[in-house]
């Protein structure tokens, strides 16, 4: 029985009568008054903050978050209400109605009133500290205005309804409605016909390595969230400090603490979504009463279920009134109320119609209507954990914080409950964890699988007991741990998994060395190889009576080497061919009763909110692996159906040659006000708001577009993070967009390129390092608040993103950052002021000389100027021209492909310090040059009385070439091709 639902019903708790106050506010703790905090922001404007103990840390973190992130706190909180509609129009009603229905605002009260004392202080906190900086970070945010909107307030419960709100939908049970419909229509045998991955799911990669795979000796803990990428991002980075604890980690806005991905500095841990089933559906038995409320059938008969109406306000239209009835199994949050019978309202006392009849109360009691048929006036309940028990697990939260071993991490996951997670960790004595957790109910089979009868005892929970969660040693001859939704450690705990594509690549790519670093894992996680892809390729191999055409596509695409990425044209090519396979399927006779006009999505019976689910042609897309491979065609059609796509692809290739996946494969992240912010204006960059990137839904790399839908993809990467447990300070990180949710602000997107790059930001750990701000309320201005400027503190060279980056053996890795004339100024007076640096020619400039010379090169689109990083430190100054650009233009014959550049070495270094330095900075000057196949030659013009710099060319390869006069010196060309280093 769902807890306490009724209180009309017979044990209704006394607690929750009349004179209960569900939701208020505990004692405060102490240190609650403290109120002081320092906020830090890096140079990516990540907070990271410090405060006397930890409620004062959590009020900090929720008033730096409402600074932040104003408008994302307000969109998730009026999701939880189901008032979102009230601001965003009809398009937000069915949301609305679906939390109403599913009393999400409810359970969290519930949950919140079942908190440790110390927990519900703690989230109180938070909640205290976003109220205090909603206002003022409302003021920055241009949506509020937008839409006419006010800053509500948030309720010590809110989070937990955040939380819950955010997962409600994670275990997938809409997908049981699907299932429905394919036994209905095609058959029982059929029921798991399409089971994979699909379109509703949010999965990740996780990976964990051991000591002995690290080549710090220390375990590295890395992934990707893998979810519904929102703007702005799901994930915040930010660090938590005080004396207790110093954690940095991946928080969800609007939610206390750090879940999901974290580092203390002592242990660390990361989560999948185990792909577990724990949330059921049940068809209900509904009849009207004459007073006008609602009986339900159960196990012992017709009983009183709980029915109240609220209206949902809609900008723009009319109220709707929302009818939210729950039954011993849960809230129904499909079907609209039942109609009085005929003895309603009459006082006669003759037993009202049962609202189940007719094509519901055959299909409640195993009759099928036929093929294509709607199961209209059915009545589905949801019953999920938190609404059973009351727990959501956060007091797992602040216990997560304080952990300095595995086994305080595995303590403090014994509390928790949803989402069902896989997890991994690792801490700094080398210790290991891979687990499941979460709460898993006991039941039936049957249960995961579709809708059971509600009235049947056989499908009831059983009170109190829960599914065991299994775990695993780590430890091992591989060193190796992978999560990746596969069918692997959380197996006996669901249905449907991801396929095994995505951790078998992971394994393999981390098998093949035993010297990881941090920066290393990169590589893994924007592995593009498509591993599905070989059933299709397959039968296109054997695919009869091909046209020369599609003779001369099925060639190139056997040569293809399967990866997705950004620059491939036979990506795109393949994404053709697969698009076609999979409308071909769709229209095929065997999937007739599931496409088409009887496609499950068109069925009036079901919320417009799960049509995702019951969509066929998704289905069929993220499915086609297995469709193609067995149980559903015979293999001759199966090849006749590719061959005709082949045919079909290639005559469309002749006249439409393909583009490079990147420019069809783009973000297209999900907007509570799509297009309405200044980054969508017009004359702004359409790559920064939505990047072309490489992958496809089962690489690592797992940007999931739809196949047979889109290209476009909304799922990826929520975030990217490596925890190093050698030094927490080499730690990685980068989420899709920034560190602000304000439009306009220098940190709203700023990691955008990073991102799309597959590149991560350092965790800077070092206070020293960090830009102090004030956190409270000075002014109504956001240009008072350094974070939030259009000119931001420069960033320190180590922490710039990179144009190139190269490791060279025995040297250290080469990074190539854009210079900064103010921030770099003292930097390069000292350098090029030097005597060693005589022939540089500003031997008597002044510093605002030199900054003024620089910032004229920042100026011209031909001229850049880099400095040179050795390992994070400033090696050498770097600088590229267009020699037609320049005045050596002048004096000698540009030939097409010419590109010049200039080249100090920094003197701190020398030529000593490391045996044959500036041919290895020289190396990667050259690979960076040369990655670009519009350069040709190199052309160099040293002072011709630079001796050894004209020995040291010829040393790399350049060839000599005349003397020529400019105003400042007498030079010496050179000139390096692309020939002479076997590149052409």
């Amino acid at each position: 029985m769902t807890a306490d639902v009724d209180r009309e019903r017979p044990g209704a708790r006394p607690d929750e009568g009349p004179g209960a106050q569900p939701g208020a506010r505990p004692d405060r703790g102490a240190g609650e008054e403290s109120g002081g905090y320092e906020l830090f922001r890096d140079d990516w404007g990540i907070p990271h903050l410090r405060a006397a103990d930890a409620l004062a840390l959590a009020r900090a973190q929720g008033h730096a978050t409402a600074l932040d992130r104003a408008w994302q706190l307000e969109t998730e909180r009026h999701r939880v209400l189901g008032t979102s509609a009230s601001h965003l129009g009809a398009e937000a009603v069915d949301w609305d109605r679906f939390v109403r229905r599913a009393r999400i605002a409810d359970t969290a009260r519930r949950c919140f009133d079942r908190l440790a004392p110390e927990t519900a202080a703690w989230v109180t906190a938070y909640a205290d500290g976003v109220n205090e900086g909603l206002a003022e970070g409302a003021e920055r945010a241009p949506e509020f205005a937008a839409v006419g909107l006010a800053p509500g307030r948030w309720e010590p419960w809110t989070p937990l309804g955040v939380w819950l709100s955010t997962h409600i939908l994670f275990a997938g049970f809409p997908t049981k409605l699907w299932r429905e419909e394919v036994a209905r229509r095609l058959g029982e045998d059929r029921m798991t016909l399409f089971a994979t991955d699909g379109p509703g799911t949010a999965g990740s990669n996780g990976w964990l390595l051991t000591g002995a795979r690290t080549a710090t000796g220390a375990p590295l803990l890395a992934g990707d969230p893998h979810r519904f990428i929102e703007d702005p991002g799901v994930y915040q980075q930010i660090r938590l400090a005080c004396p207790e604890f110093d954690v940095v980690g991946l928080a969800v806005p609007g939610i206390p603490g750090i879940a999901h991905f974290g580092h203390t500095g002592h242990v660390a841990w990361a989560i999948t979504n185990a792909m577990a089933d724990y949330q059921d559906l049940y068809r209900e038995r509904l009849r009207r009463t004459p007073d006008g409320g609602v009986e339900a059938l159960g196990p012992d008969g017709w009983y009183r279920a709980h029915a109240h109406t609220e209206t949902i306000e809609v900008a723009g239209a009319a109220p709707e009134q929302v009818e939210v009835i729950e039954t011993d199994r849960g809230p129904v949050i499909i079907g609209d109320g039942p109609r009085a019978g005929a003895g309603a309202g009459t006082g006669t006392g003759v037993e009202t119609t049962d609202v189940a009849g007719g094509e519901a109360a055959e299909a409640a009691e195993g009759a099928h209507p036929e093929s294509g048929e709607a199961a209209d006036g059915t009545f589905i309940s949801l019953r999920y954990p938190p609404r059973v028990t009351g727990e959501l697990g956060f007091d797992a939260l602040p216990a997560l914080l304080r952990s300095r071993t595995v086994a305080d991490v595995d303590t403090a996951l014994d509390r928790w409950v949803e989402p069902v997670n896989v997890v991994l960790a690792a801490d700094t004595s080398g210790a290991t964890l891979h687990r499941v957790a979460g709460h898993v109910p006991v039941r039936p089979y049957a249960n995961r699988l579709r809708v059971v009868p509600a009235e049947d005892p056989a499908y009831a929970w059983r009170d109190g007991e829960t599914v065991p969660l299994p775990r695993t040693e780590v430890d091992g001859p591989a060193g190796i741990a992978v999560m990746a939704n596969e069918h692997g450690l959380a197996a006996p705990l669901g249905v449907e998994f991801a396929p095994p594509h995505r951790a078998r690549r992971i394994r393999e790519l981390l098998g093949a060395d035993t010297d990881w670093t941090p920066d290393a894992q990169a590589a893994v996680h924007t592995d593009t190889l498509l591993a599905s892809s070989r059933q299709l390729l397959s039968l296109l191999a054997w695919a009869p009576g091909l046209g020369p055409a599609a003779d001369r596509l099925r060639d190139r695409l056997l040569r293809w080497d399967r990866h997705m990425d950004a620059d491939s044209t036979d990506a795109t090519l393949y994404a053709r061919l697969r698009t076609d396979v999979v409308h071909r399927l769709a229209a095929h006779p065997a999937l007739k009763a599931v496409t088409g006009a009887d496609d499950p999505w068109r069925s009036a019976a079901y919320p417009a909110l799960f049509r995702p689910w019951l969509a066929a042609v998704p289905r069929i897309g993220y499915a086609l692996e297995s469709l193609l491979t067995v149980g559903l065609l015979p293999y001759e059609d199966r090849l006749a159906l590719v061959a005709a796509s082949a045919e079909a692809v290639a005559a469309a290739a002749d006249g439409t040659p393909p583009a490079p996946w990147g420019e069809l494969h783009r973000l297209s992240p999900w907007q509570a006000l799509p297009d309405r912010t200044p980054d969508a204006s017009v004359g702004s960059d359409a790559q920064a708001i939505r990047p072309g990137v490489a992958g496809d839904h089962d690489c690592v790399l797992s940007t999931s577009s739809v196949p047979g839908v889109t290209d476009l993809f909304a799922r990826g990467p929520a975030a990217r993070y490596v925890w190093d447990l050698a030094r927490r300070e080499d730690s990685r990180w980068a989420v899709p967009f920034g560190a602000s949710g304000v439009p306009g602000s220098a940190h709203h997107r700023d990691q955008t390129p990073l991102w799309a790059r597959g590149a991560l930001a350092p965790v800077v750990t070092d206070w020293n390092l960090l830009h102090r701000t004030t956190p409270h309320r000075t002014t109504h201005r956001p240009e008072e608040n350094p974070a939030m400027t259009a000119a931001p503190e420069p960033l320190a060279p180590a922490l710039r993103p990179a144009v190139h980056e190269q490791k060279v053996e025995g040297f250290g890795t080469v990074r190539l950052v854009p210079v900064d004339p103010a921030a770099d100024a003292d930097l390069l007076h000292g350098w090029v002021t030097e005597e060693r640096a005589r022939f540089w020619g500003m031997a008597d400039h002044t510093r605002e000389q030199v900054r003024e010379i620089y910032e004229f090169v920042e100026s011209l689109p031909t001229h850049h100027a880099y400095l040179a990083l050795r390992d994070g430190v400033p090696a050498a100054l770097f600088q590229t021209y267009e020699p037609d650009a320049d005045p050596v233009g002048e004096c000698y014959d540009v030939q097409p492909g010419d590109f010049g550049i200039h080249l100090l070495i920094a003197p701190a270094e020398g030529e000593g310090a490391v045996k044959g330095y500036t041919e290895a900075l020289l190396t990667a000057f050259v690979a960076y040059v040369f990655s670009d196949p519009a350069h040709l030659r190199v052309v160099v013009e040293p002072d011709a009385r630079n001796e050894k710099a004209l020995a040291r060319m010829v040393r790399v390869g350049f060839e000599l070439g005349p003397e020529i006069e400019k105003p400042e010196k007498t030079a010496r060309l050179a000139f390096l091709t692309r020939a002479a280093l076997g590149l052409a």
